[in-house]
């Protein structure tokens, strides 16, 4: 329950100390108050009691004196004074005359001496100025001093009045206008009031401090129970929930400031901890959103720097087909021609058939190179497509129709996922061109396995205002550095005289003309996958110039 005492420099820090503090202090100052009061209050009613009580003890001496003096019997009053002054607590019994000379005393050794008459026993009843008149008209006076041995006395100064049976009386010669006859002086030892007076301090002052322990620990239990405790489990929910527990609830033992301070702070952690979840659900959306956006942004920047090369590569193979065509051209004719004159040589047949076969296979070979400027020149071209709306199925039965012996022949089956609404503005046979150049890819890729059960899947989907078709086989699939150039010119997989690796870049070029797209899927083992995409309707002249500035603009 109590504090570690290691931890005592850090607790005199807290609230808690500190209000235990002041409490502690303000009930000792109050409780010591309390405790001077009490002891005050009691000595003055104890010295009040105890001056009540001489004045009593006088009166009684003087009255029990009373007759023996009037009627003169000395050696009554001494035996009174005598009984008297032997009882405890009674110091000395004097009688003082007019003169102040001790007529009548406890101590025999006082008798018939006299007394300074500005002494503290006559001043008392005596301005100074002579004693027969009294200042004072008091009945009894008294007087508290210390004698020789350090203890107090209380001196209690009763006159002996000029009565008038004393005036009248044989043995008396005082004039009646005489007031005062004498002085009857009763100490009496305050040692045991002071005794009693110093252990009621002591005993108050034990009191109090016992009262202040007490209470100081009663204060500091209840303290630690209703405000430490509390304000702990408070800093420590505070310091869970700045290390990130924002979902941290606090136990509400109170219905009290701190139990709806502890009620407040477990709002504030559910208000954080749905805040938090908020934000990070809006955070992991924007980083799919940023992620989505980056991907197309380089999937655009992909197409961008595709087509720029594109261009490029067309305008450089335009260059070179103008410039190879003439020269093949006269090489095919001129071959032709020596093959007809040799034959109408006079040369020896054999020599004929042997010059003749040399020469068919310069003009095949030029024959060869004349299809591969024909495709350089088709590759090239960036116009001539005549466009048209037509259901796209018309075109892929036309190709499935061409190409469909040439599947079979190689255990392949061509599947139409096409549906008859599904129309698109193109050229139809540039886009023939396009289906047929992936179809056949596809057969050729399958052809090299030995799988059986092949087959070549075409279809179409609508999305939005553009209409996705896709040619998707189940062959060996290519490797991602393959996929990555697939597209290039001159780049090709088949073996050295079968291709020269511009079909797919053709079909790339018109896919581009019909403002469309085409990306490839394929992973090794588990087929490849055409998807080429071209909006129903071509946009007008002035949004692909609106649509070329905007590109130009932003290239680098």
């Amino acid at each position: 329950m109590f504090p570690n005492l290691s931890n005592l420099p850090r607790i005199t820090r807290t609230i808690a100390f500190k209000l235990f503090l002041v409490i502690t202090l303000a009930q000792a100052v109050t409780l010591f108050l309390l405790a001077v009061g009490s002891i005050r209050l009691q000595e003055k009613n104890l010295m009040d009691n105890v001056q009540t009580s001489g004045q009593r003890v006088s009166d009684v001496i003087a009255r029990s004196m009373r007759h023996s003096m009037l009627l003169n019997r000395r050696d009554d009053v001494h035996e009174i004074i005598s009984s008297i002054g032997g009882h405890e607590g009674i110091e000395d019994i004097r009688i003082y005359n007019k003169q102040g000379e001790v007529v009548f005393g406890t101590h025999a050794a006082d008798l018939h001496t006299k007394v300074d008459a500005h002494a503290e026993a006559c001043i008392i009843c005596h301005d100074g100025d002579g004693l027969d008149h009294p200042s004072h008209a008091s009945a009894t006076l008294s007087r508290i001093f210390t004698n020789g041995e350090g203890q107090r006395v209380l001196g209690l100064i009763t006159p002996i009045r000029n009565e008038p049976q004393c005036a009248n009386a044989d043995c008396h010669a005082h004039a009646p206008e005489k007031t005062i006859l004498g002085v009857l002086d009763v100490k009496m030892s305050l040692t045991a009031i002071d005794g009693q007076l110093a252990g009621q301090r002591r005993s108050l002052m034990l009191i109090s401090v016992v009262a202040v322990l007490v209470i100081g620990l009663l204060s500091g239990i209840f303290i630690w129970l209703v405000v430490r405790r509390p304000v702990r489990r408070l800093m420590a929910g505070m310091e869970r929930v700045s290390s990130g527990e924002l979902g941290h609830h606090l136990t509400i033992d109170s219905r009290d400031e701190l139990g709806r301070l502890a009620e407040k702070f477990n709002d504030m952690t559910d208000e954080l901890d749905r805040a938090r979840g908020e934000i990070t659900g809006w955070s992991q959306t924007l980083e799919a959103k940023v992620r989505e956006k980056t991907a197309d942004l380089e999937k655009a920047h992909r197409q961008m720097v595709r087509v720029e090369k594109m261009a490029s590569l067309g305008n450089l193979a335009s260059s070179v087909a103008h410039e190879l065509n003439n020269p093949l051209e006269g090489i095919l004719t001129f071959a032709r021609l020596l093959v007809k004159r040799l034959r109408k040589s006079s040369l020896p047949p054999p020599d004929v058939e042997s010059y003749c076969a040399d020469l068919t296979l310069v003009a095949d070979e030029a024959q060869r190179c004349g299809n591969i400027v024909k495709n350089l020149l088709l590759f090239s071209r960036q116009g001539g497509a005549t466009f048209q709306t037509i259901p796209l199925r018309t075109i892929v039965d036309r190709c499935i129709l061409l190409l469909n012996h040439h599947a079979q022949m190689r255990q392949i089956s061509l599947q139409s996922d096409v549906h008859d609404d599904d129309a698109v503005e193109c050229d139809p046979n540039q886009i023939q061109q396009t289906l047929i150049a992936l179809i056949m890819n596809a057969i050729e890729a399958m052809s090299g396995t030995q799988q059986s059960g092949g087959a070549i899947r075409i279809g179409a989907i609508r999305q939005g205002q553009a209409i996705a078709v896709s040619v998707a086989d189940n062959g060996p699939g290519m490797t991602d550095e393959v996929k990555a150039h697939v597209f290039e010119p001159f780049f090709t997989t088949k073996s050295e005289g079968k291709g020269v690796g511009l079909g797919l870049a053709i079909v790339f070029g018109i896919v581009e003309r019909h403002h469309g797209s085409i990306e490839v899927e394929s992973a090794v083992g588990k087929g490849t996958t055409f998807t080429m995409t071209l909006p129903l309707k071509q946009p007008q002249q002035s949004d692909v110039a609106s649509a070329k500035t905007a590109y130009e603009g932003i290239r680098p």
